[in-house]
């Protein structure tokens, strides 16, 4: 009798754990949209400060190379920056750590 309840226990805490890695699957899934969608905010951000900025001072004649030209360097200095800050983080931890 305790041996078959025992069985049924195990078998319940093992239909847990395959839930569980499941829904950690899921969640592993989702951080990476939400990651992949950050970026892409991110870059929409960009285009828009620069077209922004160009329509502001511009004639209404305007280059279409120059302009994604200004995009893709914004776009370079915010990733610039993005890797500094995570270079100063592992810094800091490092210094921490020592």
């Amino acid at each position: 009798q305790h041996e078959k309840e025992l069985q049924d226990v195990v078998k319940q805490q093992e239909e847990k754990m395959l839930q569980l890695i499941d829904k950690s699957g899921e969640v592993t899934r989702l951080k990476g949209e939400v990651s992949q969608l950050k970026r892409s905010l991110q870059r929409a951000e960009t285009e828009a400060k620069v077209l922004w900025e160009e329509m502001r001072g511009q004639e209404p004649k305007m280059d279409a190379a120059y302009v994604q030209e200004r995009v893709l360097m914004r776009q370079e200095v915010d990733k610039l920056r993005l890797l500094l800050l995570e270079k100063e983080d592992e810094n800091l931890l490092l210094s921490d750590n020592y």
